[in-house]
């Protein structure tokens, strides 16, 4: 583990130069689950995630012959913000690589904080694509790579979170969520609870397309994932660290996975609910506490909402993901006989009263008795969807449910 003193030191080093974040009790969700549900504000930082504290406390910990040829770092966005307001604040040139992917939101947010002692580099399809392509840049320029998650001074910079919750929290904290992507964050604060707050339950949340630390915990070894799902990109890792994956195996309770579906859904809740504007993976401990609902009623809990930096274009996808896993939309693929009247039969006889079409595609083949046509239908409620099936297969309407297609779901929807 981190110890309790370098955490306090890097909180020293930090005064100034982060905001010290709200932590808020929040009412609904308190309703809604039956506890105490407070929120450590990260999303309101400076850089609008908790990242700053690492990154700054990593690079003003090193010595001047380090910096003097400048730094590098890999991000898929956050640390990226962090690491290029430090350089500006200590005159340092930056060297950032960031996926392709990356949404423009965080791109544009890190020239905006870097200014011209920051370059943005580009590279690869994920955060590991750019690590790859920064740690050879960092090689033959020999410039000092400041990692976002597998260094000390980084996770003692993250772990100041912690020092901030337990001193403005009077009482017991029974449970506390955090976000994992690489485990900097797991690592800072479950370090600095586990000796100082020892009964806290900690409880780590991963995205289920990316469950790197789960899986490496479960397997005894830090493995690689082959694929990922990169939508909540600030999670989303193949290969958490070393370091991290030692200290997290011994100071986390439990790890849980997170459909994204379910993400997007506790995206717009917090939006609709309490005008909180999150990205993925701040979404990540809240959309947790589903799976604790029961463990978690009459306790007192912390989630810890990683980060704002969302890209307002990928609401609409944020939209459709939730719509999807709430069984609110679905896409089939539907064979419509070639005959007159085929379509008004579908609508009269299958359609219910309030079933929505939203997407529909058809190419009639003149040679073929059927032809195809791709479907998207939106239900008022979950379970409107199983009558409409029933209804197919009795009028004789064959189809295909993309969502048990995967290949077929990606491809069209």
């Amino acid at each position: 583990m981190i110890s309790i003193a370098k955490i306090n030191e890097a909180y020293t080093r930090l005064q100034g130069v982060v905001k010290k974040t709200s932590l808020e009790k929040n009412s609904n969700l308190s309703e809604i689950f039956g506890a105490n549900i407070w929120l450590k504000r990260e999303d309101l930082q400076v850089v609008r995630s908790y990242k700053i504290r690492g990154a700054y406390n990593n690079i003003s910990s090193r010595s001047k012959e380090e910096l003097q040829n400048g730094i590098v770092c890999a991000s898929a966005g956050n640390h990226a913000q962090g690491f290029a307001l430090s350089c500006r604040l200590l005159d340092i040139k930056g060297y950032v690589y960031m996926p392709i992917t990356t949404p423009k939101q965080k791109v544009n947010q890190v020239k905006m904080f870097g200014k011209n002692l920051v370059e943005v580099l580009l590279e690869g399809d994920t955060y590991d694509d750019s690590y790859v392509r920064a740690v050879e840049f960092t090689r033959q320029t020999q410039r000092v790579f400041i990692h976002p998650f597998e260094h000390e001074a980084t996770i003692a910079g993250q772990g100041t979170v912690a020092k901030e919750i337990l001193d403005d929290f009077h009482g017991k904290i029974d449970y506390l969520f955090i976000a994992i992507g690489g485990g900097g964050l797991a690592s800072g604060v479950g370090s600095y609870f586990k000796q100082l707050s020892p009964e806290t339950h900690i409880i780590g949340a991963e995205p289920a397309g990316a469950p790197s630390m789960k899986l490496s915990i479960e397997q005894g070894r830090v493995i690689t994932l082959d694929n990922i799902d990169k939508f909540v990109d600030g999670a989303a890792v193949k290969r958490v660290g070393d370091m991290t994956y030692g200290i997290c195996k011994d100071i986390l309770h439990d790890i849980v996975l997170v459909q994204e579906g379910k993400v997007c859904t506790t995206i717009l809740q917090l939006y609709n609910m309490d005008a909180i504007v999150v990205e993925p993976a701040g979404a990540l401990s809240i959309a947790a506490l589903d799976l604790f609902k029961d463990k978690i009623k009459g306790k007192n809990v912390v989630c810890i909402v990683s980060g704002s930096n969302n890209d307002i274009d990928r609401m609409q996808e944020i939209k459709e993901r939730s719509l999807l896993y709430e069984g609110l939309k679905e896409y089939y693929i539907i064979n419509f006989p070639q005959r007159p009247g085929a379509l008004r039969s579908f609508l009269d006889d299958i359609l219910g009263p309030n079933d929505d079409i939203v997407r529909f595609e058809y190419l009639k083949k003149t040679n073929k008795e059927y032809g195809a046509a791709l479907v998207g239908i939106e239900y008022k409620n979950a379970n409107d969807c199983n009558p409409l099936m029933m209804k197919m297969t009795e009028n004789g309407f064959s189809y295909i449910r993309l969502r048990d297609d995967p290949v077929l779901f990606d491809y069209l929807a």
